[in-house]
């Protein structure tokens, strides 16, 4: 009986941490560029499953996704030539919930010892990555095939009050020409001149939340891991495939493609070991070919991986690997997602990069 009582209990206080969301709509066009996390549906022909139904994963908030990006692509125009699926290695180190934490506390550290910069509202987070997506191409015939992205480099600007137009600049990726409005007009209010350097303008983000934060935004969230946590679940309640995995995701967004305060970053690796389910590799390679230890979490037959420098426990980057058989993206070990972060920092000017 006390036993049943004590699950009760539990199960009470958890379901007391997961009240509705009310997530404020992303503009359009981070909605576009998030297209890995989007996973717009096609019905022509048969897909594999969606991994991740909303967010922007490559802009942080944007490109936020949840995570990796599984896009999906329309044969006359998007992605470029597939790629062959790459395969991991990476056998589990220790699914201990201790092996997890002592990971997650080193890269904490880590962080936490980092001075704390200080930001005003008119600079921008800059952030350097290379990025690989997996997604379904469709053609009008009705055929449809999954197709693996090379590994590409990408900088991304966001304003740090969200008042200022940001940008991104993708290899591979030619700018997206604004919807016309009315029929007349392709042009978005306020929006700049052309950019000469082949970058997308990205919009201001007037209502930032986890899932599309600003500097601003992630300075003010709470540096105590348990009531962090508390929030992510709250706010990503009814999104993904499980509250454990979304969270999961969620934070992984947040430590991927944006700059936060040291105390946050430590916050949000310290809440992450708290997550159930998250297991720790001895190996994982992110997309520049750092080898490093992670931390992962198994859902729909895909394994999510954080990945860090096994020496300093820098965050490297992020991959996603097929460890089911019978899997629609690929056999057991078909990477189908990475990342790899190659510098951040903040500037005065969207389009300026960090002085070295």
């Amino acid at each position: 009986m006390n036993a049943e009582h004590d699950e009760a209990r539990e199960r009470a206080e958890l379901s007391s941490l997961l009240p509705a969301p009310a997530e404020p709509e992303l503009p359009v066009d981070r909605h576009r560029l998030l297209r890995g996390h989007l996973m717009n549906e096609i019905t022509e022909a048969p897909r594999p499953a969606p991994r991740r139904t909303r967010r922007l994963g490559w802009l942080a908030l944007p490109a936020l996704a949840g995570g990796l990006a599984l896009a999906v692509v329309l044969a006359d125009g998007g992605a470029g030539a597939p790629a062959a699926p790459p395969a991991a290695e990476g056998a589990p180190l220790n699914v201990a919930p201790v092996a997890v934490a002592q990971v997650l506390d080193h890269a904490a550290q880590v962080a936490e010892s980092k001075p704390a910069t200080a930001v005003t509202g008119g600079q921008f987070t800059y952030v350097k990555s290379l990025v690989a997506f997996s997604g379904v191409t469709a053609s009008a015939g009705g055929v449809s095939e999954v197709t693996h992205d090379a590994p590409h480099q990408r900088e991304l600007w966001l304003s740090a009050d969200g008042k200022q137009w940001g940008v991104l600049i993708e290899e591979g990726w030619k700018p997206v020409p604004a919807e016309p409005r009315g029929g007349k007009d392709k042009s978005r209010p306020g929006e700049p001149a052309p950019r000469t350097d082949g970058g997308q303008w990205l919009e201001p983000n007037t209502r930032p939340g986890l899932n599309g934060p600003t500097y601003e935004y992630l300075a003010g969230l709470p540096t105590d891991p348990e009531t962090l946590l508390r929030k992510v679940y709250k706010e990503t309640k009814g999104q993904g495939q499980t509250p454990d995995q979304e969270a999961f995701v969620t934070i992984g967004d947040l430590l991927r493609e944006q700059v936060a305060p040291p105390a946050v970053s430590a916050a949000l690796y310290r809440a992450a070991a708290r997550i159930p389910g998250v297991s720790a590799l001895d190996d994982a390679v992110d997309a520049s070919g750092r080898h490093g230890v992670a931390v992962a979490l198994v859902h729909g037959g895909v394994r999510t991986e954080w990945i860090f420098d096994r020496s300093s426990y820098e965050f490297l980057g992020e991959r996603e690997v097929v460890v089911d058989t019978g899997n629609a993206w690929g056999a057991p070990g078909t990477v189908v997602g990475q990342s790899a972060v190659l510098g951040r920092g903040v500037v005065d000017a969207a389009g300026e990069r960090p002085q070295r």
